[in-house]
């Protein structure tokens, strides 16, 4: 399969409480005549994430904020009357507003259990996504751990290392990563107090119309023992709920994730995320995505 063409997607188990009750989304296509989760192709040059979120709405007609990552589904498709092989990413997305409005595509919405939507899916590889949101629980807080972006070289900038500027590249990035973390809809933005950390996050911050803070914790030279105050502050936001954005550096970043999740070789490049989500006061997914431009 590895040599036939590659259809990406993106979708997510979207989920609601109904009177107390979980309940998740199932769309009918009368197409297929078969009942699963939303889902569908990305845009040329779309983040998954972003294109989960979209392709959620337009056939459920609900907004959705992702949570956790719930794996990927594999298999062959027909596109452009050829075999290919299409892989779907899976988010747990909780809904906010919406109203359903039966389509061409999707005929019907249902809010089902958990179990009736094992049940009723008719595919077994939407079974996988709904298996791995079972698996913890539905409310996480996601904290956004974010390196700043592109900002030349430090032997190249003359003035105090504090104030370096992004380049033009970075600039770039810090743009591309506004409709990426807007996403998550966070409702903090803090930062290293470093010009090239400030200025990768404030885009966000504007967009989002909430003010940026300066945190010395997400400082490199503030955690030299082990990353411990940018842990702390982590582990602090994500327990007391706070989604919110973080951005740092990379003297910093791989120690703060290595301690949190136990992996080694934690990547950090320039421009990228990671993704903290945390339920019940612990860590229960974290995930990477490399900075939008690539």
């Amino acid at each position: 399969m590895a040599d036939l063409p590659q259809v990406p997607a993106a979708g997510g188990v979207l989920w609601r409480r109904i009177d107390g009750e979980l309940r998740i989304a199932l769309v009918h296509r009368p197409k297929y005549d078969d009942w699963s989760l939303p889902k569908g192709k990305l845009d040329p040059g779309e983040p998954a994430v972003v294109g989960g979120v979209r392709e959620v709405w337009e056939e459920t007609g609900f907004r959705a904020v992702p949570g956790r990552t719930l794996g990927e589904s594999r298999y062959r498709v027909l596109s452009d009357g050829r075999e290919a092989e299409k892989t779907v990413r899976w988010w747990a997305m909780r809904a906010t507003e919406g109203e359903f409005v039966a389509g061409a595509e999707v005929d019907q919405l249902r809010w089902v259990s958990l179990q009736s939507a094992l049940a009723r899916v008719s595919a077994g590889y939407d079974c996988a996504p709904l298996q791995a949101f079972a698996a913890a629980p539905p409310e996480t807080t996601q904290v956004l751990l974010v390196r700043h972006a592109s900002a030349g070289d430090r032997d190249s900038w003359a003035g105090p290392d504090d104030e370096r500027p992004l380049d033009p590249t970075g600039k770039e990035q810090a743009d591309a990563l506004v409709p990426l973390l807007a996403a998550y809809a966070p409702r903090r933005v803090l930062s290293a107090p470093l010009r090239r950390c400030l200025d990768t996050v404030r885009p966000l911050a504007d967009q989002l119309g909430i003010p940026l803070t300066p945190a010395r914790e997400a400082r490199e030279d503030e955690n030299d023992w082990g990353a411990g105050p940018l842990v702390q502050l982590l582990t602090e936001l994500g327990g007391a709920g706070q989604h919110a954005a973080v951005c740092s550096q990379g003297g910093a970043i791989p120690a703060a994730v290595e301690a949190l999740t136990g992996e080694s070789d934690v990547p950090a490049r320039k421009g990228s995320l990671w993704v903290l989500s945390f339920a019940e006061g612990r860590l229960v997914d974290a995930a990477y995505t490399r900075d939008p431009l690539h």
